[in-house]
């Protein structure tokens, strides 16, 4: 069975995945346990809402983490 791919913009940059949905995606793009905001379409994101939210070709994906610095 192969895997379905879709072409997104995340962070910018296009970029291919077979990421069905938001948490996936972070998943598969945050390897370790850093936490993360994320938006779709300049639309924010809850973590709690990553799983249900389905990703469509075409999608504009900010994944942005916390840094620390001055």
């Amino acid at each position: 069975m192969s895997e379905t791919m879709i072409t997104i913009i995340l962070n910018g940059k296009s970029a291919p995945t077979a990421a069905r949905d938001l948490n996936e995606l972070v998943a598969n793009f945050n390897a370790g346990s850093n936490r993360v905001a994320t938006a779709i379409n300049g639309a924010f994101v809850p973590a709690n809402a990553r799983a249900t939210t389905m990703l469509k070709d075409g999608d504009r994906v900010e994944i942005l983490s916390p840094r620390q610095g001055g």
